[in-house]
């Protein structure tokens, strides 16, 4: 259970990655690549006096992440890298930056969506989706609700309303001073007991989620190198991905990352 101490480094932790957010919607504009995205969010963490929570952060059997950030343009759905492509990026490119910090022991964890310049009606109404989907599924993160109910909410938005796709078997976790922490946080109900053991996982206060859904314009299908980061639409369709920090009180969740939502969709106009 975490103590008052605990609650205001994850706040100050969250905050950082909001701060840094807010800095890369007015820097990002056309002609950027990946790498120099990458440069700006390490300059970022260094001036807040943080480190990045995925530099080198390893998993199974996959080499060492080799990017500050996540930066995951048009098809790619998560775990971009700095130097999967030198292409700058042009008008109408959607990319999502997922930045984790590191700051006096604490996690912050948070991914938005930034369409460059201007977007198609696709891609505006993707983006609108995926800001629908974590608004109206953070409400259901209340002491005694089971996660099952975040699944089921999100997919109701996603794919009934919508009639986009999320991508199954990605989601979000707990987390807490370790990056990631049971439980798992499914987008989508699953097929059976087995696919996802924390389903009926109960919130109580104290608790840690970093809760994100991934949403694709065309399919749920994936594709990915062996052992590489990124993972793609398998129809090179557009996705995007939001995230948000929350933490559960006895009142209610509250957003850790607040601010996120004040974001522009549009950047470097």
């Amino acid at each position: 259970m975490l103590d008052r101490t605990d609650v205001q480094l994850a706040r100050e932790a969250a905050q950082r990655v909001v701060r840094i957010h807010e800095r890369l919607a007015d820097w990002l504009r056309p002609g950027h690549t990946l790498a120099h995205i990458d440069t700006f969010v390490a300059d970022q963490l260094r001036d807040l006096k943080s480190k990045s929570a995925f530099l080198n952060y390893r998993t199974g059997g996959y080499r060492a992440f080799p990017s500050h950030a996540c930066l995951s343009a048009n098809d790619v759905i998560v775990h971009g890298t700095a130097g999967m492509s030198l292409k700058p990026l042009e008008p109408g490119d959607v990319i999502s930056i997922d930045i984790g910090v590191r700051y006096q022991g604490f996690i912050g964890d948070a991914a938005w969506t930034y369409i460059i310049v201007a977007g198609t009606d696709e891609a505006i109404r993707l983006c609108e989706c995926g800001i629908a989907c974590i608004r109206r599924g953070v409400q259901t993160l209340r002491p005694g609700a089971r996660l099952v109910e975040w699944a089921r909410v999100v997919q109701q938005c996603a794919e009934t309303e919508y009639g986009y796709h999320l991508v199954r078997g990605l989601g979000g976790h707990g987390y807490g001073r370790s990056l990631h922490e049971s439980p798992f946080v499914s987008n989508v109900l699953p097929w059976s007991h087995h696919e996802w053991p924390d389903m009926h996982w109960v919130l109580e206060p104290g608790q840690l989620l970093a809760v994100e859904p991934m949403v694709a314009a065309t399919t749920a299908e994936t594709t990915q190198d062996p052992r590489e980061w990124p993972i793609r639409t398998a129809d090179g369709g557009l996705s995007v991905h939001y995230e948000h920090d929350v933490l559960i009180n006895v009142d209610g969740p509250e957003i850790l990352t607040a601010g996120l939502d004040d974001l522009p969709m549009i950047v470097g106009i």
